[in-house]
């Protein structure tokens, strides 16, 4: 995928209401701005990479694109797993991410405790890549400092200009 490194922001938006109470792995969720701006090669599935809230600091993160076939979507989704226990939900603020590396395919599942398992799995997976050399640097890539909290004027969702600043490294 040639488009990876990814970044994105957007503001995080209510989901389905899943990740938290049925699976116990709280995502946060984009806007259908940031999901319709993705690029044409990057595909569905599980991805791993750094995520901020705010100005907050930078934590792993999984994340799942598409439709996600266990619960039969209708609508493509990003859904974000920080890795990182936070105190409140972040609802309302600006979510900044960059997208790393790709895990795996997304798939349907013969029963709720096997997606569970699976996404304990990628989430590992994820911890583990992220710390080669060449994924821990963009940990700490400029995209992430001075990140807007929510309330700055600049626009949610600056997918086409992250793109442009990962190009001009």
């Amino acid at each position: 995928m040639k488009s990876l490194p990814y970044f994105c922001r957007g503001e995080v938006i209510r989901g389905f209401g899943r990740g938290s109470k049925e699976l116990g792995i709280p995502t946060a969720n984009f806007p259908d701005s940031v999901v319709d701006n993705l690029p044409a090669d990057i595909s569905t599935g599980i991805y791993y990479g750094w995520a901020c809230v705010g100005n907050g600091d930078v934590h792993k993160m999984v994340m799942s694109i598409g439709w996600n076939p266990y619960y039969k979507n209708t609508k493509k989704s990003m859904e974000t797993h920080v890795i990182h226990t936070f105190k409140e939900d972040f609802y309302g603020d600006t979510l900044s991410v960059v997208m790393v590396g790709y895990i795996r395919p997304e798939r349907s599942f013969d029963s709720l405790e096997a997606l569970i398992a699976a996404i304990n799995n990628d989430i590992e997976e994820a911890k583990t890549k992220l710390e080669l050399p060449e994924h821990r640097k963009l940990r700490d890539d400029n995209f992430f400092t001075g990140t807007p909290n929510g309330s700055s004027a600049l626009p949610p969702t600056t997918t086409s200009v992250s793109q442009t600043i990962m190009n001009g490294h």
